[in-house]
């Protein structure tokens, strides 16, 4: 009964939100609220392994598989910089705070607080998803989010050991930095293995159910071991979703993942949704138990302003000072990049010199002209990865160029840093011998649920007031002709290609076979193939530009010259072309992430179209 009510109150506060203007959590905290302290409701302690080990593993790992690795790459360094260094300096500076201000709590668990208080919560990107900010903005947030936790909670248990044990030496900066690295290090091992493993499993799955139950259960495989062999299980599932993300669009077929990620969003939306209703549930238990311990709720409230507004003015003067060393890195990595390119033109003179070699140098060098070829074959062959490094540099340069972070961006990260239901989830991990436990937990939920409600209410506001870069609503035309350009040209080579050639000998396969794509995908069986929602749109037609050849067959000539199995599969290899041109596009970040998303995800329309119809017609 109680599950079915709290179904019923998230579906009903998903229809609210959208038009109140209001996030859902934040709605689901208030509710949750006003349930937790109705005279009938008795206190509700939910037990915290439940979030941190059943709950948190799958939403970060699906938060991974959606993240794009491309963009994260681009990232890696801010987020790093936000989820280690950013989680220590403000966990020491609330410990010393709060022993400070309350000396019956002691440095070591003054830090287990100030750790409870460093992850940063979602529900900030799901504000600025909404407000249309750019992407690089969402990109730096997400990935704070996915990191931040686990650092956060490696901090935690060193901290409440050395509390334990009433030695704050335990609490040694260069001690604590190598544990989480050690637990980060392993993570990322395990993490990899398993999502590199449950990719290669998941290309064989061929029923998409089975595909979704084994994709539920990879987070799990990859934290429960992680954290057997003093891993943080949290980076290890992220590691894993990252590893799906990337690999996913290559080894997993496109029903599959669209089936997967269809069941992923209910499940990840019922998660989230429970987690916030549980926060404000929770609320009369924690403030029922403050005057027990002596604390006060007044005196929590204040140490709660204090300490919250402490962590944001360390969170702003932090986010200043990376982005001005981002800065700095990417004008030297500009400047190193054009060196690198005259480096590469020289090289290219020489090679095409050396290409001109006659028998006598070859002889003076006493070398044969097999061994030159060799030698001029391995030297290309450097040259092409050099030269498709470069490409890399440039794509990235040109991204930081477009998407510049400066203070009007700066603001936005700044205030998305608020915290949510997972600082209390942690906070309900501090040992009962801890001193003030109840008082402790106040503080955070005082911080967690201010921060969400002022900070959650006013970043909408805060982004229409200042005006940061926002995220462009559409492809420009030059990268849209770019696509076309590298999608059609992955086609050449194809059986598609070469059958519509035999055929008819007039008749080639034009740049824009994207359309006789389409053509094809409706010849298999337009009657017997299922309809796909609205956003499932062919292909973008060339609207007759960069034709090589222009395509004659009709639709009766295809059907004639070819079954339509045959069809099915000639389409499918040319679908798997274009799709394999895009993830090497993806490699070398020559495209936008919301370009390459749009391009496979027609893809995989066309695909499921042509599957479905298979299907069907047996």
């Amino acid at each position: 009964m109680i599950a079915l009510l709290g179904m019923l109150i998230i579906v009903a506060t998903q229809f609210i939100a959208p038009k109140v203007g209001v996030a859902s959590p934040l709605i689901l905290l208030g509710v949750g609220l006003a349930i937790g302290f109705l005279p009938q409701v008795g206190a509700i302690e939910i037990a915290p392994h439940i979030i941190l080990e059943i709950i948190l593993p799958p939403l970060l790992f699906s938060a991974a598989v959606r993240m794009p690795t491309m963009d994260f790459r681009r990232e890696m360094q801010a987020v790093a910089m936000l989820a280690i260094p950013l989680v220590f300096i403000s966990s020491f500076a609330i410990g010393f705070l709060i022993n400070w201000m309350v000396p019956q709590i002691s440095l070591a668990w003054g830090v287990a607080l100030g750790a409870v208080l460093s992850p940063t919560d979602a529900v900030a990107v799901t504000i600025a998803k909404r407000s249309g900010v750019s992407h690089r903005i969402i990109t730096v947030l997400e990935g704070e989010g996915l990191f931040n936790d686990a650092t956060s909670l490696v901090l935690l248990a060193a901290a409440m050991n050395a509390g334990l044990a009433a030695d704050n030496g335990a609490l040694n900066p260069a001690l604590l930095t190598g544990r989480v690295l050690v637990a980060l290090g392993i993570a990322i091992v395990v993490g990899l293995i398993v999502g590199e493993v449950g990719v290669r499993i998941r290309s064989i799955i061929k029923d998409p159910s089975t595909d979704t139950v084994f994709s539920f259960a990879m987070p799990f495989i990859a934290s429960i071991p992680a954290e057997h062999v003093g891993g943080s299980g949290l980076v290890a599932a992220v590691v894993a979703g990252l590893v799906v993300s990337g690999r996913r669009a290559g080894m997993i077929s496109a029903q599959n993942r669209r089936f997967s990620q269809q069941n992923w969003s209910t499940m990840t939306l019922m998660l989230e949704s429970g987690i916030f209703l549980a926060m404000g549930l929770q609320a009369f238990g924690i403030i029922e138990d403050t005057d027990g311990d002596g604390g006060g709720l007044a005196r929590a409230a204040v140490i709660a302003v204090i300490a919250g507004s402490l962590i944001m003015v360390i969170r702003a003067l932090f986010i200043a000072l990376m982005l001005t060393w981002l800065d700095h890195r990417s004008k030297h990595r500009k400047r190193r990049y054009e060196a690198e390119a005259e480096r590469l033109e020289a090289f290219e003179q020489r090679m095409a010199q050396a290409c001109t070699v006659d028998s006598e140098v070859l002889a003076s060098r006493n070398l044969s002209e097999e061994q030159w070829i060799k030698t001029m074959a391995r030297w290309r062959r450097r040259l092409k990865i050099a030269e498709r490094q470069h490409a890399v540099r440039r794509s990235d340069i040109d991204y930081f160029e477009k998407e510049p972070l400066g203070p009007r961006e700066a603001s936005v990260i700044i205030w998305s840093g608020m915290r949510g239901a997972i600082t209390l989830a942690a906070a309900q991990t501090i040992s009962s011998a801890a001193p003030m436990r109840s008082f402790l937990l106040t503080i955070a939920l005082f911080i967690a649920s201010g921060a969400l409600v002022i900070q959650g209410l006013s970043l909408p506001w805060l982004i229409r007031l200042i005006k940061p870069k926002m995220a462009s609503a559409d492809i420009s035309e030059e990268e849209r002709e770019e696509l076309r350009q590298v999608m059609s040209s992955a086609l050449v080579d194809t059986a598609l290609a070469q059958a519509i050639k035999e055929v008819d000998a007039q008749t080639l396969l034009s740049a824009g076979v994207s359309r006789t794509l389409s053509r094809l995908g409706n010849v298999v069986d337009l009657q017997s193939a299922p309809s796909l929602p609205a956003s499932s749109e062919p292909l973008p037609d060339t609207d007759g530009e960069n034709e090589a050849i222009p395509v004659e067959m009709s639709e009766e000539e295809v059907e004639r010259s070819f079954t339509r199995d045959q069809i099915r599969e000639l389409a499918l290899e040319a679908i798997q072309a274009q799709r394999d041109a895009l993830l090497q596009a993806r490699d070398e970040g020559i495209f936008s992430s919301a370009a390459l998303e749009g391009a496979l995800a027609r893809l995989d329309n066309e695909e499921i179209l042509l599957v479905s119809g298979q299907s069907n017609s047996h």
